[in-house]
């Protein structure tokens, strides 16, 4: 019994043993770590975030964040009263009617045809195009520009509400490039007019819009220019007089308002020029001086009258102001008058200087188109006109512009169709300069060819300048009408052409059938 009791003595002592090692070992484990945690080096700590720097406190940049205030409250009084114009138009109507191919003389127009923006056409005869507009009444009128709806068969506009109405074009003006379309709806929010002849470069506008489709966007920027010219080398009646701007317009911007910092609008977005078709610092607007009454006539009548003198001017500058004994370097210098015309009738001579317009007065060339354009056929106006140094005053009884191109036009159609493809115009001093021709060159200049008429098949193309027709010497685009209207139906016509810098024969063959 001694022997086993001694022998659980000494189990329960090592049982003991071992558990006091192992509390022991955990507990100088535990001692370790616990002096590691406190005693580990402060570089392994992980490292806090330093500060940031403040912002900039409001007395630094409060002009800056009032601007930025200003600029939404702009936005936010415009944006509602923007629309997205949506067109099904005949392909042929639009593809046709303005100068964003002409690669003779105007390349760096976008190819959109101005910056209406077009999509693919889902059969051949239509297409299917967008543009912008601005409402300027609450009770649906909206402005655009022409070369959004010409031709349209359908139009929908968007609304900022996202609402989609069907709209009905009222008016259109080409030479203008301005619409009015309308929907029926009441309580729209709209944009008052401002006066785009009391801009200045440098002022801020705001372009609005729906570029490439992203429909309600607003750029910034100054008015870059004023009175920019009439870019088009094909009509030299289009009024120019552009707003010129660096707020970023691009396809789809046509027909978007131009406003000023008072939210009103004071031009109608219309056309850029680059060298890629896209935005690169200049844009262009017509001026409100021209919208505004080219709109009211098209809301009370559908259509504008423009009155015409029928006559070619440019201005006058520095360099030739000598010449005509002129103090100033300012006026419209005529260049040339149309037979027959009114400039003609009421006693305009080459060379006459106009000073003033029913005693207001005229700057330059295109300030005298924009206030001839305004008048109503048949009204007379009173030119005060610098002649060798004196003055004179010339009374002039407009006609309306076209009268005299339908009548020529009837004078070479056959059957109502076009009898020998061509369209004809004067040789401008500017087209002149253009196509570098020679001071003694003067004739008819082929503004357009029909594709597979007498005049394509002989070779005719834009750019060239009739000189005869059937041996007789033309002057002017009325005298080469006037020679082909006088041939015999079936007759072939003899034209002697400058083109590329030499004069050819060729021979119109009238079309069979």
């Amino acid at each position: 019994m001694s022997n086993w009791m001694e022998n659980q003595a000494q189990k329960i002592s090592r049982t003991v043993s071992k558990r006091i090692i192992v509390s022991a070992l955990a507990a100088a484990l535990a001692l370790g770590i616990g002096t590691y945690e406190f005693a580990k080096p402060s570089t392994a700590a992980a490292a806090a975030p330093a500060q940031a720097a403040p912002a900039l406190d409001e007395n630094s940049v409060g002009a800056l964040l009032s601007l930025d205030r200003a600029m939404e409250s702009l936005a936010a009084r415009v944006t509602p009263a923007i629309v997205n114009v949506t067109v099904t138009s005949k392909s042929n109507a639009r593809m046709n009617t303005d100068d964003g191919d002409d690669q003779q003389g105007m390349q760096q127009f976008n190819p959109f045809g101005q910056f209406g923006m077009p999509m693919q056409p889902q059969r051949p005869q239509i297409e299917h195009g967008l543009g912008s507009g601005v409402i300027i009444s609450p009770d649906g009128y909206i402005v655009t520009n022409n070369h959004v709806v010409d031709g349209a068969v359908d139009v929908n506009v968007t609304l900022s509400d996202r609402r989609i109405l069907p709209a009905k074009v009222v008016g259109t003006d080409s030479l203008t490039d301005l619409a009015v379309i309308k929907v029926n709806a009441s309580d729209l929010p709209s944009v008052p007019w401002g006066d785009s002849t009391q801009l200045h470069p440098g002022q801020t506008v705001l372009a609005f819009g729906n570029p490439f489709g992203l429909r309600f966007t607003v750029t910034r920027g100054i008015v870059s220019a004023l009175n920019r010219p009439n870019p088009s080398a094909t009509d030299r009646r289009k009024p120019g007089q552009f707003i010129q701007t660096d707020a970023a317009i691009n396809p789809g911007n046509s027909g978007g308002p131009l406003v000023n910092a008072r939210g009103e609008v004071v031009g109608i977005n219309t056309f850029l020029i680059s060298s890629n078709g896209t935005f690169s610092g200049m844009g262009f607007a017509i001026p409100t001086q021209i919208v505004r009454p080219t709109v009211d006539n098209l809301i009370k009548f559908g259509k504008v009258s423009h009155g015409y003198m029928g006559i070619g001017i440019s201005d006058v500058t520095p360099e030739n102001s000598k010449f005509f004994d002129l103090k100033k370097a300012e006026g419209a210098l005529v260049t040339q008058i149309e037979p027959n015309s009114p400039g003609a009738k009421g006693g305009l001579k080459t060379g006459d200087v106009i000073t003033e317009l029913d005693g207001k007065p005229v700057n330059d060339a295109g300030e005298l188109q924009v206030q001839v354009g305004q008048k109503s056929p048949g009204t007379t106006i009173n030119l005060a006109v610098i002649r060798n140094g004196k003055n004179v005053t010339v009374p002039v009884t407009l006609e309306a512009m076209g009268s005299r191109n339908g009548e020529e036009e009837s004078a070479s159609n056959e059957h109502g169709k076009p009898r020998w493809g061509i369209g004809l115009q004067d040789l401008s001093p500017d087209m002149r300069d253009q196509l570098q021709a020679p001071k003694d060159i003067s004739g008819a200049l082929v503004g357009n060819v029909q594709p597979g008429s007498p005049a394509d098949n002989a070779g005719l193309q834009r750019g060239d300048v009739i000189l005869e027709v059937n041996r007789h010497a033309v002057q002017s685009a009325s005298d080469a009408v006037q020679e082909l209207g006088k041939i015999s139906k079936g007759q072939d016509a003899l034209v002697l052409v400058w083109s590329n810098g030499g004069n050819t024969y060729r021979v119109l063959h009238p079309s069979q059938g």
